[in-house]
């Protein structure tokens, strides 16, 4: 069998549709009514053919988040985690510290990438977004800001034209 040589074809190996996602609001406020985040990360998942299989919101605590996510992780049917919220530089973001400690297998092109796109629309400002991503074990985690914007940006522009490649890439023997 021959091996894919360009990024088309390796893209086109991964799956384009149907993969199960768990989605993550971070935030000591929202509620389901009221984050417009996750709501959107949903939304944009359901119209590329993918499967919000779990959803929920928890305050910026370490001790909350890390048991959920490893529990995610563990469960075998989830293929991707999206986090929004908590990345900013405030003495309560603790996204960041708390994701990274868990990453097996980091991806800084991931937050790199969302910072240089984030550039052209918030200027400067976009060094203090803590946008990270990697591998939690061979599930897919991707971390981004808590604006409606922040995710659009990342939804758009890099999590779902590359997301079926991840998983593909993140679960090959």
């Amino acid at each position: 069998m021959r091996r894919p040589t360009t990024v088309q074809e390796h893209r086109s190996a991964g799956p384009s549709g149907g993969l199960r996602v768990a989605v993550l609001t971070v935030s000591d406020t929202r509620t389901l009514e009221t984050d417009t985040s996750g709501a959107l990360i949903v939304t944009k998942l359901a119209g590329a053919d993918h499967v919000a299989a779990e959803r929920a919101i928890v305050a910026d605590e370490p001790d909350l988040m890390r048991p959920l996510l490893i529990g995610w992780r563990d469960r075998g049917d989830i293929d991707v985690i999206l986090v929004t919220g908590g990345t900013g530089i405030s003495p309560r973001d603790q996204t960041y510290e708390t994701v990274s400690g868990l990453l097996t297998k980091p991806l800084p092109g991931f937050g790199e990438l969302f910072r240089m796109l984030s550039y052209s629309e918030i200027g400067p400002a976009c060094m203090m977004s803590r946008a990270v991503g990697g591998l939690m074990g061979k599930v897919v985690l991707l971390v981004m800001p808590g604006s409606r914007a922040a995710v659009e940006l990342a939804m758009d522009q890099i999590i779902l034209p590359e997301l079926g490649h991840l998983v593909q890439q993140a679960t090959k023997r």
